[in-house]
C-alpha cells in the first residue's frame, strides 16, 4: 500500500478556507495526484483540508470521506502554550519547548515525552497523543494493517497495493506521523516539518511484519511545474 499524506494549501484559518494561492495549490496537485492514481480520497473535517481534495476528486470522479480524528482545531487546543514573552502557538513553534523537546531527559523517555515534570502543566499533551494514536490506528487497521506497538511495525491483516490519500494539516499530520512511525513526537515536530499541499509518500510493503517506510516527505514538484512560489510557510524559498 501507498499512504499519501498531503497538506492544505496557503490557508485562511479564519474563515476555515484557502487563499487564491491556496486554490491554485491545489489545482497543480490535480496532474500530480493524476500520476499517483488514488484509489480513495480521505481529508479531515476541516474546510480548507477539503477545498485541497476537492479538485482532485472532481478530477477523478472520486468521493472524499472525512476523518475527525485529523481535526486540526482540537489538537491545536490540545498542544498550544504560551511562552515567557506571551506568544501563544504550537508548542513546537516556540523555541522555549523547542528546547525542552531536545533535551537528553525528555528524549530518554520516548514515547512518553509528555509525562515529564516539564510537561505537568499541560495535562492535555498526552490526551491528544493518545487519540491521534488511537485514531491512526483504527485508520490503518481499516486500510488492512494493525499496529504492532512491541515491534514498532505493522501486521499485514489484509495485505494490498491500494493508494490511499490524505488530505490533512501540518500540526496534526506531525503528530500522525510520529503515531504511524514509531518515532516519538518530540523528534518529529522539531526535526521534520511539511510545506503547503507538500506531499508525504509512505511505502506500506509485503507480507507478514510491515515497516512502513517514507519515501518522499512534503514532496513541492507539483508546485514547481506550474511555475508556483515554492516557499516554505511563504517565507524560505528553495
Amino acid at each position: 500500500m501507498l499512504l499519501f499524506y498531503i497538506r492544505h494549501g496557503d490557508p485562511i484559518y479564519s474563515p476555515d478556507s484557502l487563499t487564491e494561492l491556496g486554490e491554485e495549490q491545489a489545482r497543480a496537485l490535480v496532474s500530480r495526484m493524476e500520476r499517483c492514481r488514488p484509489d480513495k480520497i480521505f481529508a479531515s473535517v476541516l474546510h480548507r483540508a477539503y477545498l485541497t481534495a476537492k479538485p482532485t476528486a472532481d478530477r477523478s470522479g472520486m468521493g472524499i470521506e472525512r476523518l475527525g480524528f485529523l481535526d486540526e482545531t482540537q489538537a491545536y487546543l490540545d498542544m498550544k502554550c504560551t511562552d515567557s514573552t506571551g506568544r501563544t502557538g504550537w508548542a513546537f513553534c516556540l523555541r522555549e519547548y523547542q528546547e525542552l523537546f531536545v533535551t537528553p531527559e525528555v528524549r530518554k523517555m520516548g514515547r512518553n515525552w509528555y509525562q515529564h515534570p516539564y510537561f505537568a502543566d499541560h495535562p492535555t499533551f498526552g490526551t491528544c497523543m493518545r487519540r491521534v494514536q488511537e485514531g491512526t490506528d483504527a485508520f490503518l487497521l481499516k486500510l488492512g494493517y494493525r499496529h504492532d506497538h512491541e515491534r514498532c511495525a505493522f501486521i499485514a491483516e489484509r495485505p494490498n497495493d491500494d493508494r490511499i490519500a490524505v488530505f490533512a494539516h501540518q500540526g496534526v499530520g506531525l503528530l500522525f506521523l510520529a503515531a504511524l512511525l514509531d518515532i516519538p513526537y518530540p523528534q518529529m515536530c522539531t526535526h521534520f516539518d511539511m510545506a503547503h499541499t507538500g506531499m508525504t509518500v509512505i511505502h506500506f510493503e509485503g507480507n507478514g511484519i510491515v515497516i512502513p517506510r517514507v519515501l518522499q516527505l512534503s514532496n513541492d514538484s507539483h508546485l514547481f511545474a506550474q511555475g508556483l512560489p515554492t516557499k516554505y510557510q511563504n517565507q524560505i524559498e528553495f
